[in-house]
């Protein structure tokens, strides 16, 4: 009986060690904080997920529907899994994001989107991260960001890196809500982090600020309403009761997560690829509407903006436009009326008529 005590405590011991040495490193990488929790450390996420879906929130994005059941439980994703390491980078700005919502001649990009993009900078974290605790403490790993079926948010949550606010987002009391999230699943039994509770209290700015009104309760978003989605993933033209709460959006929105009070504590974005390419911070959209393919291509090189397409792109311009209203932009507008993109041409109709009826 003693011998196996002792055995049992000198693995635990080991573990242990290693889970420190597993923090540090991931600080040393370049990461804001790192956190541990298990596979099967969400278990109301598959109820929540099919409330989402059920209810029709997720829109155009069949693709979580069609791998709900990895999304919902991560144990699925890989059974052989035992423990998840939960990492977060912050990227948090050194400006206010919401000034440029005062400037409607300004296209206003997601803080994320200004930048590289972030996929291929974490994940390089994440695979070097991977391969010291290999070496340090064996066990096979799979890395993910963002790109796979994984419930990060949730399993942030459970891991003590923050918790989902009443914008959906996660907060932390350390770094704010401006954070990339990335998973390392391991098949080492590690110990885990105790899960975060919610301190958003009688806070509602993030819900209020919403010019969309995306959010139909608190913690519960309509995606379907959501700039982010509505300029990011969405195919078509969006409906027309919507696109005046656009305003100067043209990729993503960063509003609710700018009201945030907890943002006094962000920790500001260490890694220099984080911040705005060129003019990405504040962009003229006289700059952009006339973008032809090519030439969206090689602006939006290395960019996450570039995998919306050049159609969509200009959608979202042509709809700022027509919420700013100045009649000086319908000689930009004008060539894009017979556009090949009927979506496009559509969206030019909309602006050019909506500056008319206002000049009017």
């Amino acid at each position: 009986m003693y011998q196996v005590f002792h055995n049992q405590t000198i693995i635990q011991i080991l573990t242990s060690d290693l889970k420190n040495k597993l923090l540090v490193q991931a600080l040393v990488e370049g990461f804001s904080n790192a956190r541990i929790t298990k596979p099967d450390a969400i278990p109301d996420m598959p109820a929540r997920l099919d409330a989402f879906l059920e209810a029709g929130y997720h829109g155009q994005m069949a693709w979580m529907e069609d791998r709900k059941a990895w999304r919902g439980a991560p144990y699925a994703l890989w059974p052989e899994a035992r423990s998840v390491v939960m990492l977060a980078e912050s990227y948090a700005p050194n400006v206010d994001p919401l000034e440029n919502l005062a400037n409607p001649d300004i296209g206003n990009i997601s803080v994320y989107a200004q930048g590289k993009d972030y996929h291929d900078i974490v994940k390089k974290r994440l695979k070097r991260l991977a391969r010291w605790l290999i070496a340090e403490g064996g066990g096979e790993v799979k890395v993910f960001v963002d790109t796979a079926p994984v419930a990060e948010k949730p399993l942030g949550q459970a891991a003590g890196l923050g918790w989902q606010g009443k914008h959906t987002n996660l907060v932390s009391r350390e770094t704010g809500n401006w954070m990339f999230l990335g998973a390392i699943f391991t098949t080492l039994d590690l110990e885990p982090d105790p899960a975060e509770i919610d301190h958003c209290g009688r806070c509602t700015r993030c819900l209020d600020i919403c010019p969309t009104k995306a959010f139909v309760a608190p913690y519960q978003m309509d995606a379907r309403r959501c700039i982010s989605y509505l300029t990011i993933e969405h195919k078509g033209p969006v409906d027309l009761d919507l696109r005046p709460g656009l305003g100067n959006h043209i990729y993503g929105c960063d509003d609710c997560l700018a009201a945030c009070p907890w943002n006094k504590f962000a920790v500001q974005a260490s890694d220099m690829r984080y911040a705005a390419k060129d003019d990405l911070a504040a962009p003229r959209l006289a700059d952009l509407v006339g973008l032809s393919d090519g030439a969206f291509r090689k602006k939006f090189s290395g960019s996450p903006i570039k995998r919306i397409g050049r159609d969509r792109f200009v959608r979202n311009v042509l709809y700022a436009i027509g919420n700013m209203g100045d009649a000086s932009y319908l000689q930009l507008i004008a060539p894009l009326l017979t556009d090949p993109d009927p979506t496009v041409a559509e969206a030019a109709s909309w602006a050019s008529q909506r500056i008319t009826l206002g000049a009017a």
